[in-house]
């Protein structure tokens, strides 16, 4: 059993970095880092805004291992793009609001700070919904011409 780990294991490994330097694994990395600065940001300040930094790190986070491990093809019943397309559009709106309110509301460094990494989070997170959007990704191929057929 032992012997199997270890041979199971190089293998996972070679996965989560060979995913991890895709567009959209980088995307997603670059999300969870985000959210746990912002989370920290929010935390020195006020937890009143953490929880939105902090489930968006946790939803980055399992499609993250979802998308290396490859189980969105295992699980056909749930429509992966349009659930991450979904997933980062709320989290884009959700940042723009928090991040106004933070802003306008400037009590604190922190909390400024906090609110502009918002800002960098919605157009990160916009970018990834840009991306991911499923209709965008759809290939339209030409209909087949026959030369014959003229207009005349």
């Amino acid at each position: 059993m032992a012997d199997s780990e270890r041979l199971s294991a190089p293998g996972c490994w070679a996965a989560c970095t060979r995913y991890s330097r895709t567009r959209k694994g980088i995307l997603l990395f670059a999300e969870i880092v985000l959210c746990l600065v912002i989370l920290i940001c929010f935390s020195a300040s006020t937890s009143a805004y953490s929880s939105l930094s902090v489930i968006e790190m946790i939803l980055a986070a399992v499609f993250f291992v979802i998308y290396m491990c490859g189980l969105h093809a295992k699980i056909p019943f749930i429509n992966w793009p349009w659930s991450d397309f979904f997933r980062t559009l709320i989290a884009s709106i959700l940042y723009l609001i928090t991040s106004i309110l933070v802003l306008v509301d400037n009590r604190s460094q922190s909390r400024i700070a906090a609110g502009v990494l918002g800002l960098i989070a919605v157009c990160l997170f916009g970018y990834d919904a840009y991306f991911t959007f499923p209709l965008r990704q759809q290939r339209h191929t030409a209909a087949p011409t026959d030369p014959t057929d003229g207009p005349g």
